[in-house]
């Protein structure tokens, strides 16, 4: 069953519930858990210890800073080898605007809508 929608703003009552769901599953889960494959999380565990990319919990406050809404989406890809957060965002209004920030140090890169 579908939750029910708010009619004036468009929100339904499961919004509260996300940004906490998604700090609990950001403190349960290595940063690694973004990527896919069995490999991939222990190469993205290593980085992190390395000190190669920053945690998931700095580029979601950056990102919570420069596109307020609830992130829906996070990958860590490797792009002309230079690691890098690509972070979809449901903004209030309803757009999806998709963020790529440098790995490293957490700056944002790009800014676009999806």
């Amino acid at each position: 069953m579908l939750p029910a929608m708010n009619t004036q703003t468009g929100s339904s009552r499961i919004r509260p519930l996300l940004l906490p769901l998604l700090i609990g599953i950001v403190a349960i889960l290595p940063v690694s858990a973004v990527l896919a494959g069995k490999s991939d999380h222990i190469e993205a565990r290593e980085l992190l210890r390395r000190g190669e990319i920053v945690p998931l919990a700095q580029i979601l406050e950056v990102v919570a800073h420069r596109v307020p809404g609830d992130v829906i989406e996070v990958e860590l890809e490797r792009d002309d080898g230079v690691w890098e957060y690509k972070v979809k965002v449901l903004t209030a209004t309803g757009r999806v605007r998709k963020l790529t920030l440098d790995a490293r140090n957490g700056a944002v890169l790009k800014i676009k809508d999806d």
